[in-house]
């Protein structure tokens, strides 16, 4: 059974190539079994990594290749959503470089993720950073091209958003991913996904975030 069909909420991960991809995927899912969860995991290598949903075209790792992980499990009912970006290899300066924006930025939209601020502030923060090194502006690529983050609680994706024109205030207890990703086409992507939870003090992860491109777990 494919991953994608224990897990509907989460179709956007490609597995396509069984050499590489659906293999990842394969043992993400077993790992969780271990663990006594429902769960998965895909990935994505190199210029396919620039790609929000992945990618349908086959891949396969190389040296130096940008992989871009993403996942969740689902506890109790409720949903996890999780991404953490590494290299295959050394990371080059400019990857490190944009990786470390990518972290800036998920920190900017965690600091202005506060009770009462509306939630398209907290996009608006994170996309700061990016457009101030001189990506977009705006959700043009390079940059940032979608949302800064998305509801989650008994869905892997519920209302309300973190995106401009969104009003709605945020109160305790809302819970949402904070993953402003970087995009190149021509390159490829960052994209570190940490969920959060708002209280009456601010916003709380429940996951920690990576330190480094080289330790991307913590």
């Amino acid at each position: 059974m494919n991953v994608s069909d224990t897990l509907p909420d989460y179709e956007h991960r490609r597995t396509r190539d069984p050499c590489k991809l659906s293999e990842f995927a394969d043992n993400c899912t077993v790992a969780f079994s271990a663990l006594g969860v429902v769960g998965g995991a895909g990935a994505n290598f190199g210029n396919a990594s620039a790609f929000p949903h992945g990618s349908i075209q086959p891949q396969r790792l190389k040296e130096g290749d940008i992989v871009l992980m993403d996942g969740g499990c689902s506890v109790d009912g409720y949903q996890s959503d999780i991404s953490r970006t590494v290299v295959f290899g050394k990371p080059t300066a400019h990857q490190r470089e944009i990786w470390n924006l990518e972290r800036k930025a998920q920190d900017a939209a965690f600091a202005a993720a506060k009770v009462g601020v509306p939630c398209e502030a907290v996009d608006a923060a994170a996309r700061k950073v990016i457009t101030d090194a001189g990506f977009g502006p705006d959700y043009k690529v390079p940059g940032l091209p979608h949302r800064t983050g998305h509801g989650i609680g008994l869905d892997g994706h519920e209302w309300t958003n973190l995106v401009r024109g969104n009003k709605t205030p945020l109160r305790p207890g809302m819970c949402f991913s904070d993953e402003p990703m970087i995009t190149n086409y021509k390159e490829f992507g960052v994209r570190l996904e940490d969920c959060m939870y708002i209280t009456e003090s601010g916003a709380k992860f429940f996951t920690p975030q990576s330190r480094s491109i080289e330790e991307p777990f913590g």
